[in-house]
């Protein structure tokens, strides 16, 4: 009994001396957690306050500096921090890892890859994130007890000690320390047919990486193998084929891709690892794919410690549309029937978002199997129906019917009326066809990379959604070459080893705005409860998309996602305009903005240091999407008393 006494008494000592940021941290993973809820437990920053933030310091990564145009064309700074080892710690597009200071922004330790800039990789320059990992076997202070990991755009998984930088000795061989192979298994066209973009996961002693496919090349793609390796020595522990022709419907072991590109995430208690999987090669013609592809677009969940698959879930049957899951799977617990229900939520590109048990992979809401347009493409064979959820119902529109286009004057919109009348445009699932079909949506979104954000107080998911249109046509083979001659610039790629290439254009006006009617891009909260809609809203301006900056509310693309925090307060950059942003969670409102000196896609972060909070943000741009280029992470915090921000 005496012991007990003293030792409370320590412990109420110890509580009443300890400092104020004895509850420092808040963003250990790339989604905030390793389930991707961003969500953010401070309460320093409020609706009552949070017009007071302003620049607590800014960090320039240099990275920008001495590239060729060749290679800035190619580059998107879409990186989400993590605090980790007492430093915050990101990644540039050419995948150096730097430590900041969590408090003033200083460099503390950069480590260079010496990425090859000769790639040309197929999906830009791009490193979304890092991975922390503590070897809790190894004495405390050990070299490499504690690591961060990076997959490159080269395709090599890099172990890193996460206090000094340097690379992890131990892991990998001794030609190359510290890091390993996590390449394709076919050879490539070119060096950067085959990346890695987004950020691996950790996971009891395990590290899992995904990878990024160059889409329409060829039929016989790199496979989207999903690799496992030991966290310590680097040896391989598993691979996840999602197109492994044992698994699958005979003649899939031609084609390749459904690869992760996506941010994954884990389940530690379950011993899950859940995969976002894309379309199998090529995305526009599955003629020699025959079925539903069933691992291909699909939610899986693989046990970490075998690879083993447990359950799966498929979104859409037999792509044809470029419709693959492109967010990081959300692990979530919702109130359900009245009662608490631990589930995968998963944006898509559709605009839909599947909530699943995530035991099973059942639809909580229930999903109904519905009757869509076929092909009438020769050698072509499309599932009869597609999986539609009861709720939540669709977020953005997914139909552009006849005399539907719209036009800021009216010479403008006749034009594109007179254009859809030659389309094919019966809703979501109309196929690619040889005149020409609207994709509405666009494989952009409805939902991108940046995910969704969950509040659990308030059982809210937040996403940003797109809302423009495609036109895919299909080029028969001995055609593709005249048309890439007579369509000098755009997007035609050839699909070999399939009978058509594919040329893709954004449906756009004569005066360079979308076909499509405004807004172009929403904010959206949806009631988990119930499965609702609670508020959606316009996301973004103009002012950065026409030469007289207006600043109108129409809604544009966004390429990145939120964070939500315990508050109320929803932080977002994302948009073709140059901004952070909050928003009420509850009701969608703004209530503040920060410009930003380059784009902002990127996901936000928060953490808490020495009892203050800071909300940060990459600002580095996005070349394909036309946004201003930068090097910057930006940090907003509430002023301190007496001091003035860095």
């Amino acid at each position: 009994m005496r012991a007990f006494r003293i030792t409370g008494v320590c412990v109420l000592l110890c509580l009443l001396i300890a400092p104020a940021w004895a509850a420092d941290g808040g963003w250990a993973s790339y989604g905030g957690d390793a389930g991707g809820q961003r969500y953010v437990a401070a309460d320093e920053i409020a609706p009552d306050n949070v017009s007071k933030l302003t620049l607590a310091w800014k960090f320039r990564t240099g990275a920008l500096e001495g590239k060729p145009e060749n290679v800035l064309a190619r580059t998107a700074f879409e990186v989400t921090p993590i605090l980790a080892a007492g430093s915050l710690i990101f990644c540039t597009p050419y995948n150096e890892v730097i430590a900041l200071d969590p408090a003033t922004g200083d460099e503390k330790w950069r480590f260079d890859p010496h990425l090859p800039l000769t790639l040309r990789p197929a999906n830009q320059y791009v490193c979304r994130g890092v991975a922390y990992w503590k070897d809790r076997s190894a004495p405390e202070g050990q070299a490499c007890s504690e690591r961060i990991f990076v997959a490159t755009n080269h395709s090599r998984l890099i172990a890193l000690d996460a206090h000094s930088g340097k690379v992890c000795n131990g892991f990998g061989s001794r030609i190359t320390p510290g890091m390993v192979d996590a390449g394709p298994d076919r050879l490539l066209i070119w060096p950067g047919e085959f990346q890695i973009t987004s950020p691996p996961v950790t996971v009891h002693n395990v590290v899992i990486v995904g990878s990024s496919i160059s889409d329409n090349a060829r039929t016989d793609a790199p496979s989207g193998v999903v690799r496992a390796f030991d966290a310590r020595s680097g040896e391989p522990i598993w691979t996840f084929d999602p197109l492994d022709p044992n698994n699958q419907e005979p003649g899939l072991a031609k084609v390749g891709a459904a690869n992760v590109w996506a941010p994954m995430s884990v389940d530690e208690e379950r011993g899950l690892v859940f995969l976002p999987t894309s379309s199998a090669s090529p995305d526009f013609y599955g003629g020699g794919r025959p079925g539903n592809n069933a691992l291909a677009d699909s939610v899986v969940a693989v046990d970490v410690e075998s690879g083993q698959v447990v359950w799966s879930f498929q979104t859409v049957h037999h792509d044809v549309w470029d419709y693959d899951l492109p967010a990081q799977p959300t692990l979530a617990t919702i109130m359900h029937d009245g009662k608490p229900e631990d589930v995968v939520i998963q944006a898509t590109k559709t605009g839909f978002l599947f909530v699943l048990d995530r035991d099973t992979g059942k639809p909580v809401f229930g999903v109904e199997e519905r009757k869509v347009p076929q092909s009438d493409v020769p050698g072509e064979k499309l599932s009869p129906t597609q999986p539609f959820p009861v709720k939540p119902p669709a977020l953005i529109p997914q139909k552009l019917k006849k005399g539907g286009s719209w036009g800021v004057l009216a010479f403008d919109q006749l034009s594109c009326n007179r254009r859809l009348q030659h389309y094919r445009s019966e809703g979501l699932f109309t196929p690619p066809s040889l005149q020409g079909t609207i994709l509405y949506p666009f494989n952009g979104g409805g939902a991108n990379w940046g995910g969704l954000a969950f509040d659990p107080k308030r059982d809210i998911a937040v996403v940003n959604m797109n809302s423009m249109a495609h036109v895919v046509t299909l080029i028969p083979r001995d055609k593709v070459k005249g048309e890439k001659e007579t369509h000098e610039g755009a997007e035609i790629s050839p699909q070999t080893g399939a009978p058509y290439g594919m040329r893709r254009d954004l449906f756009m006006s004569p005066l360079g705005l979308p076909c499509t009617p405004p807004p172009w891009g929403y904010l959206i909260g949806v009631n988990m409860k119930t499965g609702e809609i609670a508020w959606r809203k316009p996301f973004g301006t103009v002012r950065d998309m026409t030469p007289l900056a207006l600043p109108l509310e129409w809604g544009v693309p966004s390429f990145g996602g939120p964070l939500v925090t315990k508050t109320g307060l929803i932080f977002i950059g994302a948009t073709m305009d140059n901004y952070l942003r909050a928003y009420s969670t509850e009701t969608g409102d703004e209530i503040w903005k920060a410009r930003l000196p380059a784009g902002g896609q990127a996901t936000p972060m928060s953490y808490t240091w020495k009892g203050r909070q800071y909300v940060v943000i990459a600002a580095g741009g996005h070349a394909r999407a036309g946004t201003k280029l930068g090097d910057y992470i930006m940090a907003y915090a509430l002023p301190e008393k007496g001091k003035a921000n860095k």
